[in-house]
């Protein structure tokens, strides 16, 4: 393929766990054109994903719900602006991951010469992409992160991890490592259980707990998720983290008196921080949501608590550390289901580190 852009811009336009399960496509582009400057427009909470990641010279953080659900005349008007603010940077190539009517009219605004467009039936404005060859159209049945690389396989990128990556920036390791150690007792250093394990207050391994989710019908009782924090510390010496972003704070403020009085809220990180408090777990028990991809893609086991539905297993974080628990509701699921995965996953992460040790 002669095909050599020298500025391009790929759409990414999902919501936070979608973007991260495209890191192994944006990857693929970046070490396609190793030479090329690459622009990503992602919605604004998933800028701060594309950066650490390094798949990127520059993630163009958008308002995309905003612009979807936004006053119509303060909609139309941010729309114009985002087109010329593209049409100003001369993009050559423009990849649309996610191929909705919307992005794929921007990708042909912005002038670019040459436009992938992923295919989906029912929703992707197809005459308006003019690469060829033209990818596959988008197979339902297959992995989220199979259904990127399919989009950007036309550019003969080969073979390319599926895992996602995030790595964690000294910076914010040390911010979180300030909040934790602001958590213990006397104030001492915090070590956490991947550091040292064992022991007493300030070194006892730490499961995370994040509530919330995107709608009522995915979310978990709080109430037993406070269950789930008991049985770990009573059980096996566990403490919990429970995380909340702004949607949450309001929820985990009421629920507090529930948890153990031993269990830290972290409720006001970045998501570089939350990367980085991720990464110091033993495992992260939530929701089918966005933090639950992040802490995946930072190495940590996630029991992931959820619905049935046909095609559940196309978002799950791939490796063998990961465990889902799912029943018909998801208010059907028993605490002590959670409590079992939680364990297996905990226990067996334990002795992974001792024997890597």
């Amino acid at each position: 393929m002669n095909f050599e852009p020298r500025n391009i811009l790929v759409i990414d336009f999902g919501q936070l766990g979608d973007v991260i399960l495209s890191l192994p496509a944006l990857g693929a582009v970046r070490h396609r054109f190793p030479r090329a400057r690459v622009t990503v427009a992602v919605g604004g909470a998933a800028a701060a994903v594309v950066e650490m990641a390094g798949v990127a010279d520059e993630a163009l953080a958008v308002d995309r719900v905003g612009l979807r659900d936004g006053p119509k005349h303060l909609s139309v008007w941010q729309i114009g602006k985002l087109v010329l603010d593209v049409r100003k940077r001369k993009f050559d190539f423009v990849i649309d991951l996610h191929s909705l009517s919307e992005t794929n009219l921007l990708g042909f605004l912005s002038g670019a010469g040459q436009r992938l467009y992923a295919r989906r039936p029912g929703r992707s404005l197809d005459y308006l992409a003019n690469f060829r060859p033209a990818p596959a159209p988008e197979d339902r049945s297959k992995h989220a992160i199979e259904r990127y690389l399919d989009v950007v396989a036309p550019l003969g990128v080969g073979e390319v991890s599926r895992v996602p990556r995030l790595s964690v920036r000294e910076e914010d390791g040390r911010a979180v490592e300030e909040l934790l150690r602001r958590a213990t007792q006397g104030g001492k250093t915090w070590r956490g259980a991947k550091q040292t394990g064992g022991g007493g207050a300030s070194d006892a391994p730490l499961v995370g707990i994040f509530p919330g989710a995107g709608h009522p019908s995915r979310r978990w009782p709080v109430e037993r998720f406070a269950e789930l924090a008991w049985m770990l510390e009573r059980n096996d010496s566990v403490r919990s983290v429970l995380f909340a972003g702004p949607e949450e704070r309001r929820l985990v403020r009421e629920a507090r008196p529930q948890f153990p009085p031993s269990t830290i809220v972290l409720d006001k990180l970045t998501v570089p921080q939350l990367a980085a408090a991720a990464a110091r777990l033993s495992v992260f028990v939530s929701n089918d949501t966005g933090p639950m991809h992040i802490a995946a893609a930072v190495g940590t086991p996630v029991v992931i608590l959820m619905q049935h539905h046909p095609m559940f297993n196309c978002y799950i974080p791939p490796g063998e550390r990961h465990r889902v628990v799912a029943a018909r509701t998801i208010g059907e699921i028993g605490t002590d289901l959670a409590y079992a995965a939680a364990r297996a996953a905990f226990t067996t992460e334990r002795a992974s580190s001792l024997f890597d040790a």
